[in-house]
């Protein structure tokens, strides 16, 4: 199956956990949670993540963690294990992936206990299952544990998600203290295995593509916003939205030609590459914030209006870490020739 499921018969009126879940049930219809073999079945995963991002990044941020969380457990977990996760994952389990550490509680795993906690985990309170690192005796590398959330519940701060943008993402702090494994948690492959090349870099193309399929939002809303205001015959506001579809479009374009080059190329080079993406399609969601906000004006700041809601939450989901290493990193490969030019 390689058509986008339906979303817009999604209830967004639904509480977080429930308008959640049935959004990653539905966008999981037919996906593979293994590693894509080949450049046509990544570009249908992609196209998933991009109407996610398209119809609701909050969701599209989910999704993706979903998604990580399941290949990484299929690429580093024994098949009995991944069997039976991926097996709950179609039975309506949402998976996601906490690593950020959390100043000062670095998350341990030691004598079958969880102690600390992880910073940025989205989801909190909404998933049922996280796959977290976690520091080990004996190992400068960090072991990789999926948690079933029910048996083995965090702590939960919720007050220090105070945010412009993202608030449905549920991104919280979480903190264990000295909390016993249950038999349902499982520990996947060896300790190092999520700081992994090329899989850990190149990876990020997934939540790319959400970006790119929120750029492909922001013109929507702006569109819609015109065309029903009567503002669309208006030279400046057509030119406006004309520069604003070059921009989502060349953002798709991106995260398009970078999948069909992972496939062509060598694995050492993919975080370059990927790394090249993340730069332009983070460069062109800016340009589209600015360009929306100059054609809808006031309105656009309006908190009741859906389309500041979106613009709202791609401004928080563009600040990924790092963005200036990505482009040191791309530099870097392509003074070395590792990376080149081509149609």
């Amino acid at each position: 199956m390689t058509e986008t499921p339906d979303l817009a018969s999604l209830d967004r009126n639904a509480s977080d956990s429930a308008y959640m879940t049935a959004g990653i049930a539905r966008l999981q219809t037919g996906l593979a949670f293994d590693d894509p073999a080949d450049a046509s079945s990544y570009r249908v995963l992609l196209r998933r993540l991009y109407a996610a991002g398209r119809f609701d990044l909050p969701l599209g941020r989910l999704f993706e963690g979903h998604i990580d969380a399941l290949q990484i457990i299929n690429r580093y977990g024994d098949s009995a294990a991944a069997a039976a996760l991926h097996a709950a994952a179609h039975h309506g389990a949402c998976f996601g992936v906490w690593n950020a550490p959390l100043a000062g509680e670095a998350l341990t795993l030691a004598h079958d206990r969880l102690d600390g906690g992880k910073a940025f985990a989205s989801g909190a309170g909404l998933l049922s299952h996280a796959l977290v690192s976690a520091e080990v005796p004996d190992s400068d590398a960090k072991q990789l544990l999926v948690v079933d959330l029910a048996r083995t519940p965090p702590i939960l701060d919720t007050d220090w998600w105070q945010v412009l943008g993202m608030q449905r993402s549920h991104t919280h702090l979480v903190r264990w203290n000295d909390a016993p494994l249950s038999d349902h948690d499982i520990r996947i492959g060896q300790p190092g295995d999520y700081e992994r090349e090329p899989w850990l870099s190149a990876g990020a193309l997934r939540f790319v593509a959400v970006h790119a399929g929120g750029i492909a939002g922001l013109f929507d809303g702006v569109r819609r916003h015109l065309v029903t205001r009567g503002r669309d015959d208006d030279p400046h506001q057509a030119a406006r939205l004309g520069r604003l579809y070059g921009l989502a479009d060349g953002a798709a374009a991106m995260v398009d030609r970078t999948a069909a080059r992972l496939y062509e190329s060598d694995a050492d080079h993919h975080p370059a590459l990927v790394a090249n993406a993340r730069s332009a399609v983070l460069d062109a969601g800016e340009q589209a914030l600015t360009l929306a906000q100059q054609c809808v004006g006031l309105s656009a700041f309006f908190e009741t209006d859906p389309l500041c809601r979106h613009m709202a939450d791609l401004m928080v989901y563009l600040r990924q870490p790092a963005p200036d290493a990505q482009r040191v990193k791309t530099g870097a490969a392509a003074a070395a020739g590792h990376i080149e030019l081509s149609l």
